[in-house]
């Protein structure tokens, strides 16, 4: 499935920057998300507590405070989180898989980042990452 945004049809510059690398949280659990194009960049990532998601917006790096969540994804996400900030809400919908292979975490391989800000454009993108615990 081929998500498109309004802002790259336009052949703007899309909203998402990478957020750069990012340490695990002190206690609990994160979702580092990467997008899908062919420079796979780190585009954000979630807490599970306190319960934020972390962007890079127009050429800044913002905390969003998450507002609602439901299903449970596991690891302390739930399969869709709305995160709201004063001029900018985030809603993630995504699946966890725990993995043999990996302990103190889990693969995202399938999610969707919606963002919006009020007189903007509508960001849908495609992501997929991994959780990591401590």
């Amino acid at each position: 499935m081929m998500l498109i945004t309004l802002a790259l049809l336009m052949q703007e510059a899309p909203v998402l920057g990478p957020i750069g690398r990012q340490a695990l949280p002190s206690k609990g659990c994160a979702a580092y998300l990467w997008n899908n194009g062919p420079k796979r960049q780190l585009v954000a990532m979630a807490t599970a507590e306190p319960g934020v998601i972390r962007l890079h917006l127009d050429g800044k790096t913002v905390d969003v405070a998450r507002a609602e969540a439901r299903g449970a994804a596991g690891f302390g996400f739930a399969g869709t989180t709305e995160y709201r900030g004063p001029d900018v809400m985030a809603v993630l919908d995504m699946t966890v898989q725990t993995r043999g292979d990996l302990s103190g975490g889990a693969v995202v391989p399938a999610a969707t980042l919606r963002v919006e800000r009020p007189g903007r454009d509508v960001l849908v993108a495609p992501v997929a990452g991994l959780i990591g615990c401590v």
